[in-house]
């Protein structure tokens, strides 16, 4: 049995090289720089986000501390007009007010929140 052979003169070339042109905008060197410059301006945007952020931080950080005497106050008259109407309250149903305390010394009361049923266990 014969073996086939190629045809006279060979077969022609395969092409497998890319037939496409490297002239104009589409050229890698050109798609790298604009891809660069997309990631330069987003990461010039994320750090002047953050900087941004970061002023905001210390502006509200600032705010609150400068509110701080003025909660402090209105927690103080809550406070005394609190004690006043439980020496009043306690002055009408005793009759007078006792000392709780050994001295004049104001004591700020601490309140401790408990739940509604208590159970103890036997």
């Amino acid at each position: 049995m014969p073996q086939d052979m190629p045809p006279v003169g060979g077969y022609e070339a395969v092409q497998y090289k890319r037939n496409l042109p490297t002239k104009g905008m589409f050229q890698p060197k050109f798609m790298l720089a604009a891809g660069g410059a997309l990631m330069l301006y987003g990461w010039y945007k994320l750090v002047v986000g953050i900087r941004e952020q970061n002023e905001m931080g210390r502006e509200k950080m600032w705010s609150r501390i400068h509110l701080i005497p003025l909660l402090q106050a209105e927690n103080d008259r809550d406070l005394v007009r609190r004690h006043l109407a439980d020496q009043a309250r306690e002055k009408a149903l005793l009759g007078e007010n006792f000392k709780v305390y050994n001295s004049d010394r104001y004591v700020r009361p601490t309140y401790a929140a408990l739940p509604a049923q208590v159970t103890k266990e036997k």
